[in-house]
């Protein structure tokens, strides 16, 4: 049986070679704990980690000590805003967010709501785009925090986070964004665009799972988060537990990888996407998202009459593509993503993702589109016969 060509880059990314080579060592001869630096062994791996921690930063325009290593963007997104909100309690109670952020900020501000604070959902327009007016309409003098996607997972609609960074510091409001599916990907600089706190996911960007980042901004405002992880006082005593050593260090030769290959992959993935999609739309698909503020990696897209559910199965003994989010995919609830585009349920239901990778090639994208595209018609067919 043949290996599916892989288009699911946005549930994970296949690891880089190059960084379960810098991890191997620490799964085996390089095993000592980083927080036992008495001895050769711990101390080796307590540099390792530093080593890690600038790598990753330097990716995001952060300085070293702002980086906190978690479990992933997942954990970093609770840290976020549960520990910023019991923070900065004294100072408000409400946190204004978007309806298409990932369940991981979603259910974390309900779990807030049901704490008793308040949470502003702000609507997006049919590319996925939040307007800045609806942003600087829902701040008032209890606001504590704002939380933003960089770019949505199923749609890859990138949002003005410069600006709405510039709306948070010009209210003295903490700016939190959720650049899972963006750091690695596109340019993000964290002292540019206002950003106060920032999660990342290591395994989005050809890096290891089980791995992922917290950035929080030192300096101009010094920000500061409630703990809610405690034990050794690891991670500057914000995120306790022992270092996942081999993962941190993989996290570190991903981001590195990121900052020297983002620029030319990000070229040829975006050629990649627009060829599929005018392929595409020559046999009848809309675009889901923004044409232009998209991720060059992504490509969201419906058929009409077409259950998307129906074309991945068609096609899946070669294609190995996605109807949406990971964490939601064995829903079979439509996408609220999509439905907050304007969209209709059928309409939804009818949607397929795309997420491009580092390894796929122009054979890749020829071949992966000729399947869909029989896949459509065959299903085109069938269903006119009923």
């Amino acid at each position: 049986m043949n290996t599916p060509i892989y288009m699911d880059n946005h549930a994970t990314t296949k690891m880089d070679p190059r960084v379960l080579k810098a991890m191997m060592p620490y799964l085996t001869e390089r095993f000592g704990n980083p927080s036992s630096i008495d001895h050769p062994q711990g101390y080796e791996a307590s540099v390792a980690i530093e080593d890690a921690r600038s790598q990753v930063a330097a990716l995001v325009g952060a300085r070293h000590d702002e980086i906190i290593f978690t479990s992933g963007a997942t954990e970093a997104d609770n840290m976020a805003l549960v520990g910023a909100m019991a923070q900065y309690n004294t100072k408000g109670d409400k946190i204004i967010t978007s309806k298409i952020e990932h369940k991981a900020v979603l259910d974390t501000v309900e779990h807030l709501k049901q704490m008793g604070k308040k949470v502003v959902y702000l609507p997006v327009d049919n590319t996925g785009i939040i307007h800045a007016d609806t942003i600087q309409d829902a701040i008032t003098p209890d606001t504590v925090m704002i939380s933003v996607m960089v770019a949505n997972n199923e749609i890859g609609t990138i949002q003005n986070i410069q600006h709405i960074g510039d709306i948070a510091r010009q209210n003295d409001i903490l700016f939190h964004t959720d650049a899972a599916q963006a750091v690695g990907h596109i340019p993000i600089n964290v002292q540019k665009m206002n950003i106060d706190i920032m999660s990342i996911s290591a395994h989005k960007m050809y890096g290891p799972k089980g791995v992922g980042a917290l950035y929080i901004r030192s300096i101009k405002p010094t920000v500061r988060i409630q703990s809610i992880i405690r034990g050794g006082g690891q991670e500057h005593g914000i995120r306790s537990g022992t270092h996942n050593v081999a993962g941190i260090v993989g996290f570190g030769k991903a981001a590195e990888l990121a900052q020297r290959h983002m620029k030319s992959e990000a070229e040829q993935q975006r050629h990649y996407t627009d060829i599929m999609l005018k392929k595409f739309r020559k046999a009848g698909a809309e675009l889901n998202g923004h044409a232009v503020q998209r991720l060059p990696h992504n490509l969201n897209v419906r058929f009409s009459g077409i259950e998307g559910k129906a074309i991945i199965n068609s096609v899946s003994d070669s294609v190995a593509i996605s109807s949406g989010s990971a964490c939601t995919t064995q829903a079979v609830e439509p996408s609220h993503v999509l439905l907050a585009t304007g969209l209709s349920e059928d309409e939804a239901h009818e949607s397929i993702r795309f997420g491009l990778g580092r390894f796929n090639t122009k054979s890749d994208i020829d071949i992966a589109t000729d399947h869909i595209l029989e896949a459509v018609d065959d299903l085109k067919r069938f269903t006119t016969m009923y």
